[in-house]
């Protein structure tokens, strides 16, 4: 199917679909949170140094990050179907190749591969979603794709956990990386059967030189970020960082050039014109400042509250119940408030991250799963709404490229913040620092990350609301140009 049409009915097959389609879209996330409670057993079966449990995560993380515009172009190109079952066959053989790891560079290798393959498999299902779904039932499929990203949070690290103590089999922490397979042997035949091949009206070329160009600036950005903070800010650090002004801006040129001259860029320099997608991709950067509470919250339970690693999974589970249940709302309440539902679920968030930092000041931790809860809950209703607002900016034709825009951004935003409210946090509660000096600096952490969420929920409000069929995004259509 080809977009540009109007399709007169819709896919009868399209909740079938669906569920197809959130097996692409928990699995990213889910490996994302599962390893971590491997890391130790890890590093203790490969004879692994500290290092390597900073690189096993890094490294998915920033082959995510730098993949995913290009993971949603490819979509649009060669058909977001294929796309789709292309990286979930990748996936499956990198998981294998993890889980099958006979040393730490190996494992290090299948968890980069694992990240280019999951940034290729994660875009097609928001772009099909908004390609396959009516106006009237897109919020609830869109609240569907949100609940998602909270199953995957709740059950990531109590999955693993779990795993890993059973000892399946005698895999131990091989099977948090094995327990792919079966999943996709199965979502695979069913994605051939359902999901209708989409795609944009007129194939284009690849852009390998700005996919290059992209690529080399995001990592010289997302990767000091990453390691930095572990590894005291070393020289290089400073130097890559410096590195990927020049090398980014050098991208934007050429795909403006390219552009011109009739070509068929990456990102579509012109596809910024579009009313209101630079401010929710804005909204989006500063929304997931959120992605840096996960970590100073398992440092103030454990150094503040001395609460031992099981007690701190189960801590964090009311966020996580409520990232579940929000996306269920979120169709109601975005009757109600339309495009502000994203602004809505922030302002939930900024409320319970408030509650949270006074909580933890006044040392009443008791309290703290009431505001914990309405903190998931507003990421959840939030979440769904942001990524829709920023992907209906564009002509559908381009929705794998918003797609991989936003959650591009959203990654880069985790990297960012993790950097910058983790650097701040640490700074009032060093290493070896006393559980006042904790609570304290959770405070201050929790306080920065409202703020930040506070500029999202502002640029959200003033967002416009664009139905696809207002949509006058690329107003010059270079890619039919001779």
């Amino acid at each position: 199917m080809e977009e540009g049409t109007k399709q007169a009915i819709p896919d009868p097959n399209r909740w079938l679909t669906l569920a197809v389609l959130l097996i692409g879209t928990l699995l990213p996330p889910l490996d994302f949170f599962i390893v971590n409670v491997a890391l130790p057993a890890i590093r203790t079966d490969l004879q692994a140094p500290p290092a390597v449990s900073q690189l096993v995560v890094s490294v998915y993380a920033a082959a995510y990050a730098v993949t995913l515009i290009l993971g949603g172009r490819l979509g649009d190109i060669f058909g977001r179907k294929r796309a789709f079952i292309s990286g979930m066959l990748g996936f499956c053989l990198a998981s294998a190749l993890c889980g099958l790891a006979a040393s730490s560079t190996m494992l290090v290798i299948g968890r980069l591969f694992q990240g280019v393959t999951a940034a290729v498999m994660g875009p097609q299902s928001l772009a099909t979603i908004h390609a396959i779904f009516p106006a009237n039932e897109k919020n609830r499929a869109l609240g569907l794709y949100g609940a998602t990203f909270g199953l995957a949070a709740v059950c990531g690290q109590l999955l693993g956990g779990v795993l890993v103590s059973a000892n399946l089999l005698g895999l131990g922490w091989r099977s948090v990386f094995l327990i792919n397979i079966p999943i996709i042997i199965l979502a695979v035949p069913a994605a051939f059967l359902l999901v209708r091949e989409n795609r944009a009206e007129r194939s284009a070329r690849l852009d390998i030189s700005g996919a290059f160009l992209l690529a080399a600036g995001l990592l010289a950005l997302v990767v000091p970020l990453i390691e930095g903070r572990e590894n005291n800010w070393p020289w290089w650090c400073s130097g890559l960082m410096m590195l990927s002004v020049p090398t980014l801006y050098l991208f934007w040129r050429y795909e403006k050039k390219l552009e011109i001259a009739g070509g068929s860029p990456l990102v579509l320099p012109a596809l910024f014109k579009a009313k209101g997608l630079c401010r929710s991709l804005g909204a989006a950067f500063f929304f997931y400042a959120l992605a840096s509470f996960f970590l100073i919250f398992a440092v103030y339970e454990q150094s503040g509250l001395h609460h031992n690693t099981l007690t701190t999974g189960f801590a964090i589970l009311p966020l996580g119940i409520g990232f579940f249940l929000g996306p269920w709302c979120s169709p109601q309440i975005a009757g109600r408030f339309g495009a502000r539902t994203a602004a809505f679920g922030i302002i939930l968030e900024f409320v319970g991250l408030l509650v949270t930092a006074i909580c933890a000041l006044a040392d009443i931790p008791a309290w703290l799963p009431a505001p914990l809860f309405m903190i998931g809950l507003g990421q959840g209703i939030a979440l769904p709404a942001l990524v829709g607002l920023s992907v209906d900016q564009v002509d559908a034709r381009y929705s794998g490229l918003a797609a991989g825009l936003v959650s591009a951004t959203l990654q880069i935003s985790a990297a960012v913040f993790v950097a910058l409210i983790g650097g701040l946090f640490f700074a009032y509660a060093p290493d070896g620092a006393n559980a006042c000096q904790v609570k304290v600096g959770f405070s201050i952490g929790v306080s920065a990350i409202g703020l930040s969420l506070s500029v999202a929920a502002i640029l959200c409000w003033k967002s416009p609301s664009v139905s696809r069929s207002e949509s006058t995004i690329y107003p010059v259509d270079l890619e039919l140009k001779k």
